[in-house]
């Protein structure tokens, strides 16, 4: 049980992973319960010990088994950042071949609120699955950045988490006056 909304954060594996705690603090501090979900890849990536320390919760990427219970409340909104090309188009395929396509898939056409922030290369972005799937994802319902939101700015120390944190503000209850 928390007092603020629950975001589930799918973190893929491309190179804003490495940051991925940067992103936490900023949503944390815009009062998000923020609860990590790493694909297989990206969960390597991550420091999963300080995220969960960090957020309270444990970072999933691993099946529970049956009767083990939930570890995370469940979710107000999701955060798809990174999005990688091939958890977009697995996502559109419903493929549930990980812990992070699973409630992916699962969370869909819930009604909640989804966010996906690609980080595609260019000649990725060409190929001519990426597009529609995109595209049939954008229809079920899902906000997508324009796939050059995550790239750095100007030094390897301006990262652009700022984009994702400001468009999912809107789906932040209004606060209590």
């Amino acid at each position: 049980m928390t007092d603020h909304p629950v975001l589930y954060l799918v973190v893929c594996a491309a190179p804003p992973a490495q940051r991925i705690g940067e992103l936490v603090e900023l949503l944390m501090r815009d009062g998000w319960t923020v609860c990590v979900i790493a694909t297989p890849t990206a969960a390597t990536w991550i420091d999963r010990e300080a995220l969960a320390e960090r957020t309270g919760h444990p970072v999933r990427w691993t099946p529970r088994t049956p009767g083990e219970p939930a570890v995370h409340p469940e979710a107000d909104a999701v955060l798809v950042a990174p999005a990688t090309f091939n958890t977009v188009n697995k996502w559109a395929l419903g493929i549930n071949d990980s812990v992070a396509l699973g409630i992916l898939n699962e969370l869909l056409m819930s009604g909640l609120p989804i966010l996906a922030s690609p980080y595609v290369k260019q000649s990725m972005t060409a190929h001519p699955s990426y597009a529609g799937h995109v595209r049939l994802l954008a229809a079920a319902g899902v906000e997508f950045t324009e796939t050059e939101a995550l790239r750095p700015r100007t030094t390897a120390d301006d990262h652009p988490w700022h984009v994702v944190n400001e468009r999912l503000r809107r789906h932040l209850p209004a606060a209590d006056t």
